[in-house]
């Protein structure tokens, strides 16, 4: 799948699910990705100011 097409997905169900948290390998899991695209994807939406690391490691709406 193109990375576009998952980053697009995975900001929809963040959207669909206010206050959702997840750890890396969560993500990793619930995504249905391997290790390395899903830490693309998840730095793609953190330099876009959408997601956002909390102190325990997991990532959240920057808007949360």
């Amino acid at each position: 799948m193109e990375l576009e097409a998952v980053v697009h997905r995975v900001r929809e169900e963040f959207r669909e699910m206010p206050g959702l948290r997840l750890t890396p390998a969560q993500a990793t899991r619930l995504w249905g990705l391997e290790t390395d695209t899903c830490r693309r994807v998840i730095d793609t939406l953190v330099a876009a100011a959408f997601l956002r690391w909390t102190p325990a490691g997991a990532i959240t709406r920057a808007e949360s």
